[in-house]
Formats: C-alpha cells, sequence, structure tokens
C-alpha cells in the first residue's frame, strides 16, 4: 500500500510513472478519512486542493518536467506556517478565522518541489506544550496506543507520520517541539542548524528559537525534505545565506543532513 511507502520508495514509483500521484494522494486521504478521527492528527484537510495537486503533478512527469523527489509526494503541514486560503490557527480557538493570505517560506519551497500538500496537523496550543492534548481540536494520539501521548509540540505531524497520513511533515522546534514527537512515534524528526530554514510566514513562539524542520520516517526523507525546504530567505533577518548542495546520490542521503547542518553552523562563526 503506497502508505506505507517512504519517499524514496514513491519518488522512484512516481518518477517511472509506475503509480500515478493522484492515486497516491487519493490513498492518502481515504486513510486519513479513516484514521484521523481517532487520532486527531489534522486540525483541517485540503482534500480537494491536494487531488488538484496531484492531478498538476502527473501531468508535469507524463510530459517530462521532472522537479525532484517530492514531486507528487503527499505531505502535511504543521497548523503555525501559514497556507494561503486555509486558516492558520496555531492549535487556538480564538485564531479558527485566521485565514493566510499566502503561503509561509516552507510551504511555498514544497510547492516549488511538486509535493502535494495534504492539510494542517494538529499541535499543542500555540505550541507550547510537549503533550499536544488540544481542547480546541481534540487532544492528538499516538497511533501506536491511543491511550498514551504522541508528544509535542508538533504532536500531530508526528503522529500523522507514524500513522500513515503522510509520507512526511512539516513541524517546528523551540525546545524539542520536532525531537520529542518523533522520539515518542517512532519516527525521525530533525531540528536544523538556526537559519537554515526560513520561518517567513510561520507563528512565533520564541522568535530567536524557533526553528521549522521535517519528519519522516527515515533519516533519508528527512534529508530529502530537509532540502528541499532550506535555503536563504532575505525576508527573515535570521536566515544563514549559504548555498544548498545538490541532490545527493542514494549512498549519500543519510549523511545529508549532517553535512547541510555543518554548512550552516560554519557559515554563523
Amino acid at each position: 500500500m503506497s502508505t506505507d511507502l517512504e519517499i524514496t520508495q514513491l519518488a522512484r514509483l512516481l518518477r517511472e510513472r509506475e503509480v500515478s500521484s493522484e492515486e497516491i494522494t487519493r490513498d492518502f486521504l481515504r486513510r486519513i478519512e479513516q484514521l484521523n478521527p481517532r487520532l486527531d492528527a489534522y486540525i483541517s484537510v485540503t482534500a480537494e486542493e491536494a487531488m488538484n495537486q496531484a492531478r498538476q503533478a502527473d501531468a508535469e512527469v507524463s510530459a517530462g518536467t521532472y522537479r525532484g523527489p517530492l514531486h507528487g509526494v503527499p505531505i502535511g503541514i504543521k497548523d503555525l506556517f501559514d497556507m494561503g486560503g486555509v486558516p492558520t490557527t496555531f492549535g487556538s480557538r480564538i485564531l479558527k478565522d485566521n485565514i493566510a493570505s499566502q503561503d509561509s517560506a516552507v510551504v511555498n519551497r514544497l510547492r516549488d518541489a511538486g509535493a502535494v500538500i495534504l492539510g494542517k496537523h494538529n499541535l499543542h496550543e500555540f505550541a507550547f506544550g510537549i503533550t499536544s492534548e488540544n481542547p480546541h481540536f481534540g487532544a492528538v494520539r499516538n497511533p501506536w496506543d491511543r491511550d498514551r501521548v504522541p508528544g509535542g509540540s508538533s504532536g500531530g505531524t508526528a503522529s500523522a507520520v507514524a500513522a500513515g497520513l503522510c509520507a512526511a511533515g512539516i513541524g517546528s522546534d523551540t525546545g524539542a517541539s520536532i525531537r520529542v514527537p518523533a522520539s515518542f512515534c517512532g519516527v525521525v524528526g530533525l531540528k536544523p542548524t538556526f537559519g537554515r530554514v526560513s520561518r517567513t510566514g510561520g507563528l512565533p513562539l520564541a522568535w530567536s528559537l524557533d526553528h521549522a524542520g521535517p519528519i519522516a520516517r527515515s533519516v533519508a526523507d528527512c534529508a530529502l525534505m530537509l532540502q528541499a525546504i532550506a535555503g536563504h530567505d532575505a525576508s527573515d533577518s535570521g536566515s544563514a545565506n549559504v548555498p544548498v548542495p545538490d541532490s545527493p546520490s542514494d549512498s549519500a542521503l543519510a549523511s545529508l543532513v549532517c553535512g547541510l547542518a555543518s554548512r550552516a553552523s560554519t557559515s554563523s562563526t
């Protein structure tokens, strides 16, 4: 089943046109419909938009325009990053009508990479907590044991990745909010070096400590996600102006995460 596969596996199938993004996206949406009522991993699901993005990805690949390993791959976004036309709630009822006018930097870069965005993930209210027990949108559940918390504040993202409700997701980390839920849910999470990924369009908890980063099923998948979202952004005053490496070979994927981090760290010293 496509919802069980890692990005590296989905990318090969999509590139070689053994499966379509439309088929994969439909599989993920069915799984969300089936499991999200029990996990509360998503606050909003943008099903119609996701299917349109998947059809566009299929058309581009068929025409010989392949954008890279995220092209046509369904992912989710923590609901503190803006998606144009969709509420950015920050996990709070008082922001349920906060409709974003444009995409955040990470969402924009994922769209450029051809990713299909399934919707917005649940989180600890205002990203200020470690359990993701949200009183407004439902307490996020750990898919391995629904009596246990998934960690936080990116609990919805980690739960969704672990349960196969997206191939990967974007979370945020201020004080372990990617790393804790990744460990609780048995997936891989990366807090990038400060300045490596733009925070533009993300609601802040502590501006000098906030990091946007990937949660995925493997180190290789995290590397591919990081490569897509990393890069200098002049609109973010803390963004590091360092190059992003070209797409690595399969053998180099596992080391890309450390490579990207060390480049950014070196540039800031």
